[in-house]
């Protein structure tokens, strides 16, 4: 699939003409700290509470707080002083449960703090709050699309971009158009809202190349949902993931318009270097190869650049829509199997084999006749990274990864019918002049860490174990850090533990 996208881009960016080839990213260069890339260990650890408290993290250099989404019964932000780290101390929490139906998202730049808010109800527009993040007194609340599930500041802090997921209600009634909210901080907090109604009319070509568009009675307008966010460092352009749609769409924030969708198409697990887990129920761990193909279905983005071309990381994690009025999950064993594309059905069914594996319904009937040609499982359980001008592959850390977890005993079986490791958060940074992509893989409550200094070849840097189910992944680079050293911040879900981890220093 990857390789015919450059031309399907092309074919379907309503800029095409004219266009002009992406400017790297150009970030001053810093002092490097002599620290060693593949000796992080934790440091201190903060805990905010059970399940759901803690979240998505963002740190501020000027106040030196740390600010934690908490969404465990109340709607909370939460304030941690590093000024003193590696003491942590924990200050007033800044409580939004009377003006919102959650917070999903933070980040800061330059004192300011901006947090993603639902509505109440979670179909109508949501909003962000800005907040001063020392005299913690709201600056300015603004009104974005549906449901914002992730917030970012442009790295020169111009921009406050939003991705705004428009999920539906339960009974799949109310459908609001999934779009993206670019906010203008230095233009009165002005706001542009997009949604991705002009890619109607390139629908069937995305489709042909991987993209999704399969829900209920939905236009593609209305199907998408943006989930996370990365921006250039030259703070011009944005790519958004939309993770069940599998693609991601690249956006002008100067123009404030959305250029073109990238779809992700497919990976083929009947290849070896693509080789899955399957079964939860066969009594070992091993990683096989399989006739079905995979949707990367990504959650989490970053952007960083090499030998001056741009390049994203993708965290594939997989995500279906399950609702009271729609789903699109079953199990292979569910599936009527084409007898000719699939002999051996009886076999394959089998729960020690493909039985149990969760597959979507809403593609893989190729000819309309009832049965299934072809199996698509959820989620690529990779990292992948893309060149950020073509949008082609460069290369993938799925199998390896996983090879990995499994040696150090940490992999979970019984997710080996979903999504497995289930890679949630990836993260981009610089440790001793290597570019170092940070992994958070859900399932493992664990880091990985691969140097992509060579987006071609990522190697294997270090593994180690986080708290239950980590969410956020937060670099805090030497020049922003309160000890003036590299810090890895991990906020997970399933615990609400904060755990800080840094490298030793050479």
């Amino acid at each position: 699939m990857y390789k015919k996208l450059l031309l399907s881009i092309l074919s379907i960016s309503l800029f095409a003409a004219g266009c002009k080839k992406d400017s790297p990213q150009s970030e001053v260069p810093e002092p490097v700290v002599p620290e060693n890339p593949s000796s992080f260990k934790e440091v201190a650890s903060q805990k905010l509470g059970g399940e759901a408290a803690s979240e998505i993290s963002a740190f501020d250099p000027q106040s030196k707080r740390l600010f934690v989404v908490n969404n465990e019964g109340a709607t909370k932000v939460e304030v941690l002083d590093l000024s003193n780290f590696p003491a942590v101390t924990k200050l007033q929490a800044i409580d939004f449960s009377a003006s919102s139906g959650g917070a999903n998202s933070v980040a800061v730049s330059e004192g300011r703090l901006a947090v993603a808010l639902e509505g109440t109800t979670k179909t109508e527009n949501g909003s962000v709050a800005i907040w001063n993040t020392s005299s913690l007194q709201e600056v300015r609340r603004v009104t974005v699309g549906a449901l914002p599930d992730m917030v970012t500041f442009s790295p020169d802090g111009t921009y406050i971009v939003t991705a705004n997921e428009g999920e539906p209600n339960a009974d799949y009634s109310v459908d609001p158009n999934g779009s993206i909210s670019i906010i203008n901080t230095k233009n009165n907090y002005s706001v542009v809202t997009v949604d991705f109604t002009a890619f109607e009319n390139s629908k069937n070509t995305l489709l042909t190349q991987g993209f999704r568009v399969y829900g209920k009675n939905a236009t593609l307008a209305k199907d998408v949902e943006p989930e996370y966010v990365a921006i250039s460092a030259d703070s011009k352009k944005a790519w958004v993931t939309l993770q069940e749609n599998n693609g991601v769409a690249e956006v002008d924030l100067v123009s404030g318009t959305i250029q073109r969708i990238i779809p992700l198409g497919v990976k083929d697990i009947s290849l070896a270097a693509n080789a899955f887990d399957v079964s939860d129920r066969d009594n070992k761990i091993q990683l096989g190869t399989w006739p079905i193909k995979a949707f990367y279905l990504p959650d989490a983005i970053a952007a960083f650049s090499a030998n001056g071309t741009n390049y994203l990381a993708l965290a594939n994690e997989g995500d279906t829509r399950e609702y009271t009025g729609f789903g699109e999950e079953v199990r292979v064993k569910d599936l009527s199997l084409d007898a000719t594309r699939f002999p051996n059905t009886a076999t394959l069914k089998t729960d020690a084999n493909l039985g149990r594996l969760t597959v979507t319904r809403m593609q893989g009937d190729t000819d309309g006749d009832g049965d299934f040609d072809e199996i698509y499982s959820t989620g690529g359980r990779s990292v992948t990274i893309l060149n950020a001008t073509n949008g082609q592959l460069v290369a993938e850390v799925g199998k390896d990864l996983e090879e990995r977890v499994i040696a150090a005993g940490k992999y979970d079986d019984t997710r080996s019918d979903n999504k497995g490791v289930e890679v949630e958060a990836v993260t981009v940074g610089s440790v001793n002049g290597k570019t170092l992509a940070f992994i958070g893989m859900e399932r493992s409550d664990m880091i990985a860490i691969y140097d992509v200094s060579n987006p071609a070849s990522p190697v294997f840097v270090q593994l180690f174990a986080t708290g239950d189910a980590p969410e956020g992944v937060l670099f805090i680079k030497p020049k922003d850090s309160p000890n003036g050293r590299s810090i890895l911040v991990v906020s997970s879900e399933g615990d609400g533990m904060v755990k800080f981890y840094q490298p030793d220093k050479l």
